[in-house]
């Protein structure tokens, strides 16, 4: 009776341990899901369903290394537009992405989503990232 009371105890607490989560995951897939939905709510008309943009005009959200490369910039160009020519996936695109006043937690939600879909791996983007990404806007 005891061996089956403590093998009943021993795969309850196994079952325990693998269900939880670091809070570092549960921070990514809150930002994640808010992000999904700020998404949907600004940007996913003009980048689309999938991050596939719209052809020579909106680039699309798919290019990681873009992504990676202007890490930094990525809260300015939502939270003040962007204007001038660049190069995405190896096409340029030479249109106006329009400000959006949204929070800066919006951002980092929007932006953990953008960063962890469309085929992109890049972790969380915090809040305090983007508050710090702000300061340094041009």
């Amino acid at each position: 009776m005891k061996i089956r009371v403590i093998g009943a105890l021993a795969i309850l607490l196994i079952i325990i341990g693998a269900s939880c989560q670091s809070d570092d995951q549960i921070e990514f897939k809150r930002y994640y899901s808010g992000g999904s939905l700020v998404y949907q709510q600004h940007c996913q008309n003009c980048h689309g369903d999938k991050g596939q943009g719209l052809s020579a005009l909106i680039p699309p959200l798919t290019d990681s290394i873009y992504l990676k490369s202007n890490r930094r910039k990525l809260a300015c160009f939502i939270k003040n537009g962007l204007k001038g020519k660049i190069t995405v996936a190896g096409r340029t695109f030479d249109d106006e992405m329009q400000a959006d006043d949204i929070s800066p937690i919006e951002i980092a939600k929007v932006l953990t989503y953008v960063a962890n879909s469309f085929g992109n791996k890049m972790g969380t983007v915090t809040l305090q990232e983007v508050q710090n990404d702000l300061k340094n806007c041009k």
